[in-house]
């Protein structure tokens, strides 16, 4: 990485500074508190591809008015905390060409590695919950192969299933993930 990043900052600052930092280089922001991202190990970035087709494959098959997003996109949760997702998916017309953040996904998927695992597990789901778009938080983990699903239901309460073989029905329907 080319130069240090700055300790704490805006949500509003952070987006700014992430898109200039060169290629290569990722970051979050987790209640103010800038967190590089270590570099991928393959097994992350397949299982990354992998659910990211299958949320998108469905998607482009249905026509669905949807748009399937692999990591890259940020997704603002407040004035001090943004994320970049591993893969999401967001409902309603396309974001503007230029637009670097998410600010409505319905689902989000993070893959865990090392460095990762407990604020995945931890910080983020309570923080993506916190958007009231959000409706699943898949979380993969590539060691054993397992997608631990936590679904918001109309009422409001979170439900989690782990899944380690058979496939995750995600609304709208049509849509079904397929652990691995």
């Amino acid at each position: 990485m080319s130069a240090a990043a700055p300790t704490r900052m805006t949500a509003e600052a952070f987006l700014a500074w992430a898109a200039s930092r060169p290629r290569g280089e990722r970051y979050e922001l987790s209640a103010g508190e800038v967190v590089a991202t270590a570099p991928e190990r393959a097994a992350h970035a397949r299982a990354k591809g992998h659910m990211f087709r299958q949320l998108a494959d469905p998607v482009e098959a249905g026509g669905l008015p949807c748009e399937v997003y692999p990591d890259g996109m940020a997704v603002e949760i407040d004035a001090a905390t943004v994320y970049e997702p591993d893969a999401l998916r967001r409902y309603g017309p396309p974001l503007d060409p230029d637009a670097i953040k998410v600010t409505d996904p319905l689902v989000v998927v993070e893959v865990l590695s090392p460095s990762t695992r407990a604020r995945d597990a931890g910080a983020k789901l309570e923080d993506y919950f916190r958007l009231p778009s959000l409706r699943h938080y898949l979380i993969v983990k590539t060691e054993n192969r397992t997608v631990i699903h936590h679904a918001r239901a109309a009422d409001g309460t979170i439900a989690t299933r782990i899944i380690r073989d058979g496939a995750i029905r995600l609304d709208p329907p049509g849509i079904e993930i397929v652990a691995f």
